[in-house]
C-alpha cells in the first residue's frame, strides 16, 4: 500500500525524521531507506539498537510517528499513477483484491479512505497482528488464508525490497514497481516482473503468470 497506492514514502519520511530527530536519532532521507516497508514499531527498534534514548518510551516514539502519519495522509496524500485503474482493472475482472501491508490498520484505513478505493478491497490485513512484519511472509499468508485461497494462486504488487521479499517467501508471484529511488536495489531481481508504473500493468500481462 504505501508507495505503491498512495505516495505515503515521503510523508513517512517526513514524520520519521522529525520524530527520531527529537529524541537524537541523526535520521536522515538516505537512512530513512533502510528500514522502507517494515512495520513501525520494528522501525522503532532499529534506531533505538543504534541511538538508544531514554525518554520518550519506544511505544510512545510509535504512536507519535502513527498520528503524524494519518494525519499527514488525510491532509495531503494524493493516489500514485495508475493505483485506481488497477484496482478497478481487477475489480471488474471479479478478481478478490486485498491489502496485505505493514501499516497500522488505522492508517490503512485513513489511506483506503483518502484515495477512494475502499469498496474495491474485500479484505484488509496489517502485519501488526502478526509476530513479524515483512520481510517475513506472515502478513501475506495470513491474508490469502483469509482470502480462502492458496498463496501461489496470488499475484502480488509490491515497492519495496522488503515487500518483494515477502511475497515471493510466501510463494506468491509478485510484480514489482520499485519506488524510483530503490530501483537499483538487486533484490527486485527475484520478482516475476518488473515494472516502472501500475499506469503500465495490462490484463495481456497475467497470460505471463500462468
Amino acid at each position: 500500500m504505501d508507495g505503491l497506492l498512495i505516495d505515503s514514502e515521503p510523508i513517512w519520511q517526513e514524520v520519521e525524521i522529525k520524530t527520531f530527530n527529537e529524541v537524537g536519532v541523526p535520521l536522515t532521507k538516505e537512512k530513512a531507506k533502510e528500514t522502507m516497508g517494515l512495520r513501525v514499531d520494528e522501525v522503532v527498534e532499529h534506531w533505538f539498537s543504534s541511538y538508544p534514548w531514554k525518554e520518550p518510551t519506544k511505544k510512545e516514539v510509535e504512536r507519535k510517528i502513527v498520528e503524524g502519519v494519518i494525519a499527514l495522509v488525510k491532509e495531503k496524500g494524493m493516489a500514485r499513477p495508475g493505483a485506481e485503474k488497477i484496482v478497478k482493472l481487477f475489480a471488474d475482472q471479479n478478481f478478490p483484491i486485498a491489502i496485505a501491508s505493514s501499516s497500522q490498520m488505522e492508517i490503512i484505513k485513513a489511506v483506503l479512505e483518502r484515495i477512494s478505493i475502499r469498496q474495491y478491497i474485500k479484505i484488509i490485513h496489517s502485519a501488526e497482528h502478526e509476530l513479524y512484519g515483512k520481510p517475513d511472509p506472515a502478513v501475506y499468508i495470513t491474508t490469502a488464508k483469509k482470502m480462502g485461497v492458496l498463496p501461489e494462486d496470488c499475484l502480488a504488487f509490491e515497492d519495496s525490497p522488503n515487500g518483494v521479499l515477502a511475497a515471493k517467501a510466501a510463494k506468491i508471484k509478485c510484480v514489482a514497481v520499485p519506488d524510483q529511488t530503490m530501483k537499483d536495489n538487486k533484490i527486485f531481481s527475484i520478482a516475476d516482473m518488473v515494472v516502472d508504473s501500475l499506469e503500465e500493468f495490462s490484463l495481456d500481462y497475467l497470460a505471463k503468470f500462468n
